[in-house]
């Protein structure tokens, strides 16, 4: 990247153990982490949203560091820069807000370095610096994402014609995935692996296939999180019982929680949205699209950028 050029990245976020999908189901999601970054002498992060206000300004800022680790892991360094970041991604509430960091870093390393990476070797340095690929993944890639991840490799698979709308229920509480992977279990018997299994593999079939009532009842049998976590989540069995008569074919925790995802088809959405908003109106109600893109690089000058070329 040279003098006198600036890079717009714009991640979206995301959704992940979708229903029965633990740890390797994701969709991507049109809530944006948006990263205009040019040269300069030092590092420094300018927060344009409020919230991103409470986190570093130099070079120890998270994203800084993902890109500095991204350099050093292909030999080269990261060059001072500026970098102005805005962000619609609630934080802390399970819907990907570090994941969606975590490849905007490796993106800002991408540019500013030369690296010319890959999608997969975006994708590989993505799940394992977030630990799974569904977050990750779906950040990246955009879609409905798949994937799984060993010692040796990533492995995934986004799909892009899945069509239905996403309406989250935000809390204002925050939920760390920490204490929330604390209430799971450490193990399980070959048969209740085999059963969870089953369920997770059913909704997948049943998404790709269009039977999305299936898909929803799949979400509802799910045995890797849901039950442990409901305790933590109380506002989960409220929209769960709430939701199917609105419209909603499925209702799952968004990720780690505590934001609860209720999906719907296009025609049934904003009923569910209005419905929730009366069900809950103390929380947050988010009528949203998925993102079939994922990741985007946008390279201008700024002498471009100086006469309103981009937004």
């Amino acid at each position: 990247m040279s003098e006198g050029e600036m890079v717009v990245i714009k991640v979206p976020g995301s959704t992940a153990n979708l229903g029965p999908g633990f740890d390797s189901i994701g969709l991507a999601l049109n809530l944006y982490l948006t990263l205009e970054a040019e040269r300069a002498d030092k590092f420094e992060m300018v927060p344009l949203s409020e919230p991103l206000s409470i986190y570093p300004s130099d070079e120890t800022n998270f994203i800084f560091q993902v890109a500095m680790d991204t350099a050093k892991k292909y030999g080269r360094e990261l060059p001072g820069c500026k970098a102005r970041i805005s962000s619609d991604i609630p934080l802390t509430r399970g819907l990907g807000s570090s994941a969606a960091a975590i490849v905007a870093g490796i993106e800002l390393a991408d540019v500013f370095c030369g690296l010319q990476l890959s999608q997969y070797e975006k994708l590989e340095l993505s799940s394992r610096m977030e630990g799974h690929p569904d977050n990750a993944g779906a950040s990246l890639l955009g879609g409905l994402v798949i994937g799984c991840m060993s010692e040796e490799e990533v492995s995934v698979q986004s799909i892009k014609n899945i069509k239905f709308d996403v309406i989250a229920v935000v809390p204002k509480e925050e939920l760390l995935t920490k204490e929330s992977r604390g209430v799971l279990p450490e193990e399980w018997s070959f048969k209740e692996a085999v059963q969870a299994g089953a369920v997770g593999n059913v909704m997948v079939a049943a998404l790709l296939s269009g039977n999305y009532s299936l898909a929803g009842k799949m979400m509802s049998e799910d045995l890797f999180h849901h039950p442990y976590r409901k305790k933590m989540v109380p506002h989960l069995e409220v929209i769960e019982k709430a939701a199917p008569g609105l419209g909603a074919f499925g209702v799952a925790l968004s990720g780690a929680g505590p934001a609860v995802l209720c999906l719907a088809e296009p025609e049934c959405a904003p009923a569910v949205d209005e419905g929730l908003q009366r069900v809950l109106p103390e929380m947050e109600i988010l009528f949203l699209k998925i993102d079939q893109e994922g990741s985007t690089v946008l390279k201008k000058s700024l002498t471009e950028l100086e006469v309103g070329h981009i937004v």
